[in-house]
């Protein structure tokens, strides 16, 4: 057994995880698989994020627990909260809360599938919002050591009742990327990693912030404009070599209702070198802030 994608968990139902029982799959993602589970102890339903430990080494499995032994001290009202962090014979796992909503991707994507063009994009006035909440949730983060790796919309849960955003995820990247035997989980999301990522250089707040970047700049015009690259290979050997963003053109020339300091904005987030950058996630949420008050009605 090879990927996640191949894991039988028909016999998962009803076994006691920590506190919990699970209950049913709810998704899985590149190394792990989240369940729906019911916590004993408080009565509630929570969800159960599974590792397998047959596709991870045992240094991956020791900086797993240390990773989420650290972001389960994270409480900020944008961060999915993390409950309980262990280990069984078969499985690293941690307990989180259960959000009632559905990644930004899949809103975007439904977005996109709208029949009118011009309700193809999420209102920008929400897009700032949601993004301005990321911001200030991993400026939190930050300022406890901890840096998230794989910003992206399918790690940014939307609650259905308030349309509060939540990060969630913090830590596991970083698992992925020790993982030196596997290199195939190595990577990422090439889309929203920053060059120095790609190189395995050491990373710090700015990584997040690039990736926030990218995913603004996503959330804002039809379809971003990359060169015509065959493969995930070929798109992170043309960020290291370009030095400098990988986008053809700047967000206003593909979205008309934006003022071109978005672009400034934008491009600054994802610089080639992080030193050009917003020196922290602060800065980059005013800059978004101040461009609200002036343009957005």
């Amino acid at each position: 057994m090879n990927t996640i994608r191949d894991y039988n968990v028909d016999h998962l139902a009803g076994m006691q995880i920590g506190t919990s029982t699970i209950i049913k799959e709810l998704a899985r993602g590149g190394m792990a698989i989240v369940f729906i589970a019911f916590q004993r102890t408080l009565k509630r339903q929570i969800a159960v994020k599974l590792l397998p430990k047959s596709l991870l080494t045992p240094k991956t499995a020791d900086l797993f627990q240390q990773e989420a032994e650290a972001a389960a001290i994270l409480s900020h009202p944008n961060i999915i909260p993390v409950y309980e962090v262990g280990e069984t014979d078969e499985f690293l796992f941690f307990t989180m809360q259960l959000v009632n909503g559905k990644p930004l991707s899949k809103y975007m994507m439904a977005a996109r599938k709208n029949p009118l063009p011009s309700r193809r994009l999420l209102p920008l006035p929400v897009t700032l919002k949601i993004v301005s909440q990321v911001l200030d949730a991993l400026s939190y983060a930050h300022s406890q050591d901890i840096v998230h790796r794989d910003i992206k919309p399918g790690n940014i849960m939307i609650e259905n009742h308030n349309q509060r955003p939540l990060v969630m995820d913090f830590g596991l990247v970083k698992v992925l990327h020790d993982n030196k035997n596997k290199k195939s989980s190595v990577l990422g999301t090439p889309l929203y990693m920053p060059p120095e990522q790609i190189l395995s250089r050491e990373v710090d707040g700015r990584a997040d912030i690039y990736a926030v970047g990218t995913m603004l700049f996503q959330m804002i015009v039809d379809k971003l404009p990359l060169p015509n690259l065959k493969s995930k290979p070929a798109l992170l050997k043309y960020k290291v070599l370009k030095k400098e963003n990988i986008f053809l053109k700047k967000p206003s020339e593909l979205n008309s209702n934006l003022h071109e300091d978005l672009d400034r904005i934008i491009l600054k987030a994802i610089e080639y070198d992080p030193a050009q950058r917003y020196a922290d996630c602060r800065e980059f949420r005013e800059e978004l802030e101040d461009y609200q008050k002036q343009y957005v009605l």
